[in-house]
């Protein structure tokens, strides 16, 4: 953080820390900022982290948020610009096109594009702190003493849980993850790999019951492409960071797929060094905050895919500090303000979530049959606006305040002037 200044505002005097710096963290630490308060954001990875799944916006309150941040027209810029999404059944024979608003909303772009413009907006004047973690957190009538795993001890007024679905703050305020999270009966995964089928900006998905394949590419790269994989699952014990053991898992459960490119996708998961696995699952917690340390995002109302977790999370960035700003850092005040906006919206949002797995992996050749028919129907021109409408609901299920903001700040001034980083270029798999 270059710019230790803060303009004058209802937060001036109040000093938080954020443990994330995905989406969320970024997000609400614009805002703290902007409402002048003096903010920390603590990340384990070593830095910003690149590439990701294609994340989308759909809808009023999700253009909003990104209006008032100053940064619609450099995601709009941004964008993958995705096209044609093809079904095919284990012949490769095509039974429906996807239209991209189903799939990819009104803009999607990559989650490590949205997160540098995010960070560029925000670095000079929020303090990021990279390959570091809370490692305990103490709270006393006036503060939270918080150590971390490698740095010195730090005292902050607040601390905002921003950390995922597995979040780390949550587990040491909450209580174990195995009380929050509760598996939909399906695993994803997700890597790069070479653009074997020449798409551009396009998609082909295989799905055979339980289990579904999808090769793409995002980027307009001849050379670059992205596997998915999803299949269907009751819940199970592995090690997360035994990628490994991840790959030999995937590898036996799609062998037998009869699709004839899923020896491409398999060729590339064995070469992958990167790869992304879990299950698909929601976190259902019975607040959002503890005394001085709140949730937000997937870490308190999160779901894998489906559930327009990016565009929740930055709305509900934008409540949480505007209550915070509203009660002048009244936390207790603030953070029930903020339950009460945002609890019924995220239950709404993750509702959708759980049709993400049987959508996309139909657990029988009935049910794949049902959905391409739905498929068509819904493509249709008759009913895309309708569907589109339908899609929208639960974004724009939000009616957002206007929160009190203080003098000009430095975000602002540069918000008029910044292009946004350069698009990612490697391809990725999309995350609903």
């Amino acid at each position: 953080m270059t710019n230790t200044a803060h303009s004058p505002g209802p937060l001036s005097h109040l000093s938080v820390l954020v443990s994330g710096a995905s989406v969320a963290g970024p997000a609400v630490a614009f805002w703290l900022a902007r409402h002048g308060a003096r903010v920390t954001v603590v990340e384990k990875a070593p830095a910003l982290r690149e590439g990701g799944f294609a994340v989308d916006f759909r809808g009023r309150a999700h253009h909003t948020v990104l209006e008032r941040m100053g940064i619609w027209d450099e995601v709009s810029r941004h964008q993958t610009h995705m096209g044609r999404q093809t079904v095919v059944d284990a012949d490769d024979q095509e039974k429906v096109d996807l239209p991209a608003f189903m799939m990819s909303g009104d803009v999607e772009i990559f989650r490590g594009d949205l997160s540098k413009i995010m960070y560029e907006r925000t670095k000079d004047h929020v303090e990021y702190v990279f390959g570091d973690s809370v490692a305990h957190l103490r709270e006393d009538f006036d503060g939270v003493d918080v150590t971390f795993d490698r740095g010195a001890p730090r005292r902050f007024g607040l601390v905002v849980g921003a950390d995922g679905l597995h979040s780390h703050t949550r587990r040491l305020v909450f209580g174990d993850e195995s009380r929050y999270l509760r598996h939909l009966g399906y695993y994803a995964a997700g890597f790069a790999m070479p653009n074997v089928l020449g798409l551009h900006r396009s998609s082909r998905i295989c799905s055979v019951p339980g289990r579904m394949v999808d090769i793409s590419n995002y980027d307009g790269s001849p050379e670059r492409g992205g596997a998915f994989l999803l299949f269907r699952s009751e819940q199970f014990a592995y090690d997360r960071d035994d990628v490994a053991e991840q790959k030999a898992l995937l590898a036996e459960t799609f062998a037998d797929l009869p699709w004839k490119h899923t020896r491409h996708v398999l060729d590339a998961l064995e070469d992958t060094d990167e790869l992304y696995f879990d299950a698909i699952a929601q976190i259902h917690v019975d607040r959002l905050s503890q005394g001085r340390v709140v949730l937000l995002g997937d870490a308190g109302y999160g779901a894998t895919m489906g559930g327009m977790g990016t565009g929740t999370a930055l709305v509900c960035a934008y409540v949480l500090a505007g209550e915070l700003a509203a009660a002048r850092g009244n936390h207790a005040k603030a953070f029930a303000a903020y339950e009460a906006e945002v609890r019924d919206y995220t239950k709404g949002c993750q509702k959708i979530s759980g049709n993400a797995g049987p959508f996309l992996a139909p657990p029988t050749e009935k049910k794949i049959r049902s959905r391409n028919r739905a498929y068509r129907m819904l493509s249709s021109r008759f009913l895309a606006g309708f569907f589109k409408r339908l899609t929208e609901r639960a974004a724009n299920a939000i009616e957002l305040k206007e929160y009190p903001i203080g003098m000009e700040h430095p975000i602002d001034k540069e918000a008029r002037g910044y292009a946004g980083p350069r698009p990612s270029v490697a391809s990725r798999s999309r995350q609903a």
